[in-house]
């Protein structure tokens, strides 16, 4: 099958794959840390998303969980998995960062570039810039 070296690139890490949403609902709604990935087999995951994933896998800091569901072929997974993202639309690559079932931190396709500047600059740096930029952002919003 095309995808699965794709499912391989993080399962082999010791990500947990997710492929039903019995099994989002049970994973997420653990109130430890957990990462969730949404894996796709655009270039933007196997360029950034991926390698970004290995790495931080290579710290010491690291969530009690780190999960993924594929957008595109665990169809039911990812829509469970995707409804935990309250007030973020649709993408994959997607790297959520969630704490009681509630997003902490989210990375979107959006963030491709930030993540590359994560990967050049070290994982940490590029996280802390990453992180700050959102929370500029997101204290300009408008309340609703």
């Amino acid at each position: 099958m095309l995808v699965t070296p794709m499912r391989q690139e993080l399962t082999r890490l010791g990500v947990e794959e997710m492929r039903t949403a019995d099994e989002v609902e049970r994973v997420l709604e653990n109130p430890e840390g957990t990462t969730l990935v949404v894996n796709s087999v655009c270039g933007c995951a196997a360029r950034n998303a991926r390698p970004a994933v290995a790495m931080a896998l290579g710290h010491d800091k690291r969530p009690a969980k780190v999960t993924t569901v594929f957008a595109g072929q665990d169809l039911d997974a990812t829509a469970r998995a995707r409804s935990y993202f309250h007030g973020y639309a649709p993408s994959s690559p997607q790297i959520a960062l969630l704490k009681d079932g509630e997003v902490a931190m989210m990375l979107e396709h959006t963030r491709s570039r930030a993540i590359r500047r994560c990967n050049r600059q070290g994982f940490d740096a590029g996280v802390r810039r990453v992180l700050l930029a959102q929370r500029m952002r997101h204290a300009s919003r408008p309340a609703t």
